[in-house]
């Protein structure tokens, strides 16, 4: 009866260890640790990730994965799958594997309060990416997100010029500080205008095919918008794609990030207007430094700005290149 109850909790705890090692990934290669925060060899970082649906979070978890490598690095990868759930057992999942610090990217800045406090018991300290959460990490690696809505919003506005007319605004996630960010950026920029109308669309969640539906919709019941600003380039290039189905060259489009598709349609001196820099790979690799730099004890600033620029007509052909999103180094 003893022994029987031994291999119970043996077999019982196995289960477990191999369903916490079931839900993440490794790169490079590794076994996952013991559980415990303190380093034992090569720095570990678990990174927890919102989602990999946009080309900007695929490009960010290779940014980051490149740079760990060349750090020397263990880097273990959760996908949330959008799912905030998942994710705060993503991050317990991670803090089980023993890691030294932990990178997130929330879904939900706010949800997500449950996993930092699991870090925080644990003594794992936290590095924001992307999006900023009110509380519980050590620093966040991002970029000024109403910047770049700003400096798109600025050039619309001047394309618009006086006249200016109605601009329909594709939003990216509900409750989320970058699509707020964005969303304020534009609105300031193209405020001093009082002939611009915008017309609030739905959260697309940063989707291309969510835009899509969302695109064929919205230029029904409005077939007087003259320009299209959405919270990230993909959405851009969906709304986009709707109105060259229905023949209206004439309305301007606008977007964030330099997707490099985005990028070659501003070159090409059609609709698509201007996007803002948002390089993941440049983001990706700022924030594994700053990891490295939390778990060494390094004193890191509490906000790190990787720094945008505007792409337009005028600039486009200078960024054009063979990456998926357009990188400042290129200038």
């Amino acid at each position: 009866m003893r022994i029987n109850r031994i291999l119970g909790i043996f077999f019982g705890t196995f289960s477990l260890l191999a369903l916490a090692a079931c839900s993440v990934s490794t790169s490079p290669g590794g076994s996952g640790g013991s559980g415990s925060h303190k380093r034992s060899g090569a720095l570990t970082i678990g990174f927890s990730q919102a989602t990999q649906q946009s080309p900007f979070y695929v490009q960010l978890r290779q940014g980051a994965r490149k740079a760990a490598e060349k750090a020397g690095a263990k880097l273990y990868f959760a996908d949330a799958g959008g799912d905030v759930t998942k994710q705060n057992n993503d991050i317990q999942d991670l803090i089980t594997r023993g890691v030294d610090v932990l990178m997130v990217n929330p879904v939900d800045p706010k949800g997500v309060k449950a996993g930092l406090a699991a870090a925080k018991s644990a003594g794992v300290s936290v590095v924001t990416v992307d999006r900023p959460v009110p509380s519980g990490a050590a620093a966040h690696v991002g970029r000024d997100n109403t910047a770049m809505g700003q400096l798109v919003g600025e050039r619309i506005a001047k394309e618009l010029g006086p006249k200016g007319g109605k601009i329909i605004e594709i939003k990216g996630d509900a409750g989320g500080a970058v699509a707020r960010d964005r969303s304020s950026g534009f609105h300031k920029a193209v405020a001093a205008n009082k002939k611009i109308r915008i017309v609030s669309g739905p959260y697309c969640d940063y989707i291309r095919s969510k835009a899509v539906t969302a695109m064929q919709d919205l230029l029904q019941t409005n077939p007087d918008v003259k320009a299209v600003y959405a919270h990230n380039d993909d959405m851009a290039l969906g709304a986009l794609q709707v109105l060259k189905e229905n023949g209206r060259s004439d309305v301007k489009v606008a977007g964030v990030d330099g997707l490099m598709e985005a990028v070659k349609a501003i070159d090409q001196h059609g609709p698509y207007s201007a996007t803002a820099l948002n390089d993941p790979i440049s983001l990706g690799r700022t924030a594994v430094k700053t990891a490295e730099d939390v778990a060494d004890g390094k004193k890191v600033a509490a906000s790190i700005d990787a720094g945008t620029a505007l792409v337009d007509r005028d600039n486009a052909h200078k960024y054009v290149g063979g990456t998926t999103f357009a990188s400042e180094g290129a200038r």
